[in-house]
């Protein structure tokens, strides 16, 4: 049993990391291209429109950041 949660947290890992370099692939291609790429158009408004509802809350914005943050950093120290 403990094989197999090992094995789902290295998964999903795996699967986070590679989203988060889709991520900066899209970012790069969209000040590279604009909004005009199918796939990747629009990753910019939405990170903003993230960071900036995040900026709105306040406090509670910035504790949310931060165990974002924070579980970022743990996940890599960890692999």
């Amino acid at each position: 049993m403990m094989h197999f949660l090992e094995e789902t947290k290295k998964w999903l890992g795996e699967i986070t990391e590679i989203f988060l370099l889709l991520v900066a692939l899209g970012i790069v291609v969209e000040i590279l291209f604009g909004n005009t790429v199918p796939f990747f158009g629009g990753i910019i408004t939405n990170l903003t429109a993230l960071l900036n509802t995040l900026g709105q809350n306040g406090l509670v914005g910035l504790i949310a950041l931060s165990i974002i943050l924070y579980l970022f950093a743990r996940k890599k120290a960890v692999a």
